[in-house]
């Protein structure tokens, strides 16, 4: 692996770990809420997410999903992998102030495929908040 390029498919194996944290601020709800369009009074109106079972504003989804993006594409595999598939489960909401940290492990390695099965779990503390599983396509180091 180097700065430019991350594992290659030979290099990857079960049980592979890598994580990464965020901490979730007012501004990265507002930039995604401007850059998905998601603006459901929920993630963005202090006074209505106050009266929901949250109780206070949350971070959308797919904000929260986004660190596992990161650690994916900048840690393991990394860079040269493109990501194809994720199923998430959202467990529990993540607050402004929250930080997500991010596991992914490497669940299965589809040589002939050039596909690397990863299991993901967020938890902000000890709160599972998301769980999921990702696919991604990875540089082999055989011509194709």
């Amino acid at each position: 692996m180097n700065e430019l390029h991350g594992f290659y498919l030979e290099d990857l194996a079960p049980g592979m770990t890598a994580s990464t944290a965020k901490t979730i601020t007012d501004n990265d709800i507002t930039l995604f809420t401007t850059v998905s369009g998601d603006d459901n009074p929920v993630h963005c109106n202090s006074e209505y997410a106050a009266t929901t079972q949250f109780k206070g504003r949350i971070a959308q989804g797919l904000l929260t999903t986004s660190v596992m993006s990161s650690v994916l594409s900048n840690k393991l595999p990394g860079h040269g992998s493109i990501l194809l598939e994720v199923s998430v489960r959202f467990k529990a909401p993540v607050y402004p102030g929250d930080t997500v940290k991010t596991t992914v492990t490497v669940r299965e390695v589809m040589t002939e495929k050039r596909r690397v099965i990863f299991d993901t779990a967020s938890f902000v503390e000890n709160t599972k908040v998301l769980e999921g599983q990702a696919t991604l396509l990875v540089d082999s180091k055989l011509p194709s």
